[in-house]
């Protein structure tokens, strides 16, 4: 009986979580549109038709697959209702995935469970709403901090936030399967330190490194290696 109570409960919960998620991503998507054509109807201006097409194919062919890799690869993390915040609010990759996978470590939740659903959504909904305060105090500080923010010093302090967040998670992954991790990130590596321009482009950069470590994954389960 507890467990039928707990399923209807975690089935009437998702539910409740894909009827929000999907009004709110609809409203959110009609918004993003209809402001640029808000703001080009009452300036009388419109764009050209040819450079628009142009514009929206050349930002396409990279955009395009690297939101469906994000998607598949972040919604296994985030769950139904942190998948739904984090691409409503943003920040997916340098703000909600961190912020989730630390909140998983502390409560101790496995993907997929029921408690990492909650778990996640809290941490997301959490995140959203500090980085909207801070975002706040910024735009009202920004004029006294202006010395600070463009110091010599600490540029290249703020150049390396994301990669010495994402270097501190990581470690920890990677020393639990060091077996599957070394060989994409040895070799992700040297692409990066060949080819620098493969630096901005990290999401298209996790389609092969992933397939890599599935593949290595596989074959090591296969031989009972893990």
């Amino acid at each position: 009986m507890v467990i039928e109570d707990r399923e209807k409960y975690v089935k009437q919960y998702n539910d409740s979580l894909h009827r929000i998620g999907r009004i709110t991503s609809v409203l959110m998507i009609i918004f993003l549109i209809a402001v640029p054509f808000a703001i080009g109807f009452i300036n009388h201006v419109s764009p050209d038709p040819t450079g628009f097409a142009s514009g929206i194919a050349k930002v396409g062919i990279i955009y395009i697959p690297v939101a469906i890799v994000e998607f598949l690869v972040y919604s296994p993390m985030l769950g139904a209702g942190g998948s739904y915040l984090s691409f409503i609010t943003g920040n997916v990759t340098n703000m909600k995935i961190p912020c989730v996978m630390n909140a998983k470590d502390i409560a101790g939740t496995e993907d997929g469970t029921p408690e990492h659903e909650i778990i996640s959504t809290i941490s997301v909904a959490t995140s959203a709403i500090t980085t909207t305060l801070v975002i706040v105090v910024g735009v009202v500080l920004l004029v006294p901090l202006q010395p600070v923010l463009n110091s010599e010093v600490l540029a290249p302090a703020f150049n390396n936030v994301v990669p010495a967040l994402f270097g501190a998670l990581g470690l920890k992954y990677f020393l639990k399967s060091p077996k599957i991790a070394v060989v994409p990130l040895v070799l992700m590596s040297v692409l990066c330190i060949l080819v620098p321009a493969a630096i901005s482009q990290t999401s298209l950069l996790l389609i092969p490194s992933g397939g890599l470590a599935l593949l290595i994954g596989y074959v090591l389960y296969k031989k009972d290696k893990l």
